[in-house]
């Protein structure tokens, strides 16, 4: 290749970063001193260059005068740190149950090694992130879950113990508007105190659904491991109301695990976020796509 051919490639480059950047401005403006709440899933995290380009993004997005707070899970992480530690998980219908002591590898697992790994790779990229979790200012307090099967014999419901597994009571958000708007990143563990004390697991997604509700985020995004909700010939639903959503539910379309997920969103705008986006988190970039491109990424759920 010549010096004027690799000239002209260079310029050509450089003139498509232009119009991506041109192309941004609008959604930059639409979410101006917004607050967008991520939902980073265990799954989502991947590799670590997975892990670093998503923190480069969220650092991105704080640059553009967004104010993102992002919640992680960690479940794969956990269940590696148990088969380590020889704890072997117990299982209630499927449901696995956090009992004293996994409830303490749950802690140490997410408000420890996950949390500051996530904060030190926001830092390296060049963010200021803290790491919290929601026993930090009693941002978050849970009650214990239990959970109801029906006897696949007899069809005749059952309360399955959970242990110390939490949902959302509470959330106090003075912690994070006391960061927020200042050039720092919130990262958030799902883990949260008890009423009455104690520590509670909480599911990420339920997590991150009453954080974003009492911030009344403009956006939720729950980063998975799937590309977002599915019709019945398995193609991408790129978006739905409210009513579809409970519509799909009702009849079969939206199932197994993506009920619960699709729960949280209908959730999180009944308490005032405007919309949710569930998308792979696996796929490169997929927070600037949803956000900063026309294209967009994943299912948007709206009221």
């Amino acid at each position: 290749m010549t010096k004027k051919e690799t000239e002209t490639d260079l310029a050509a480059e450089a003139l498509l970063t232009a119009r991506v950047l041109s192309e941004a401005l609008p959604h930059m403006q639409r979410y101006d001193d917004e607050i967008v709440v991520v939902k980073y899933g265990g799954h989502a995290m991947g590799d670590e260059a997975t892990a670093r380009a998503f923190a480069k993004d969220i650092v991105l997005l704080e640059q553009t005068a967004i104010n993102p707070v992002v919640v992680h899970g960690g479940g794969p992480q956990i269940a590696a740190m148990l088969a380590k530690l020889g704890i072997k998980s117990e299982f209630k219908d499927g449901l696995r149950v956090t009992d004293a002591a996994t409830v303490e590898i749950v802690e140490m697992v997410l408000a420890g090694s996950i949390n500051k790994q996530i904060v030190g790779y926001i830092n390296e990229a060049g963010g200021r992130a803290v790491g919290l979790s929601g026993k930090d200012g009693n941002m978050v307090l849970a009650r214990k879950v239990t959970r109801r099967v029906a006897d696949p014999g007899s069809n005749i419901e059952k309360v399955v113990d959970l242990g110390f597994v939490g949902e959302p009571v509470k959330v106090d958000t003075t912690v994070l508007e006391q960061i927020l708007g200042r050039e720092l990143i919130p990262v958030l563990a799902p883990v949260a105190a008890g009423e009455k004390g104690g520590t509670f697991n909480v599911n990420a997604d339920t997590f991150a659904g009453a954080v974003a509700g009492a911030l009344k985020a403009k956006r939720l995004l729950l980063l998975t491991d799937v590309p977002g909700v599915l019709d019945k010939s398995k193609k991408l639903i790129k978006e739905l109301s409210l009513k579809d959503a409970r519509k799909l539910i009702a009849d079969g379309t939206i199932s197994g695990g993506m009920i619960p997920k699709v729960e949280t969103c209908i959730d999180a705008l009944d308490k005032g976020v405007e919309g949710v986006v569930i998308l792979d988190g696996k796929v490169q970039h997929a927070v600037l796509l949803e956000l900063l491109t026309d294209l967009g990424a994943g299912t948007l759920i709206h009221r």
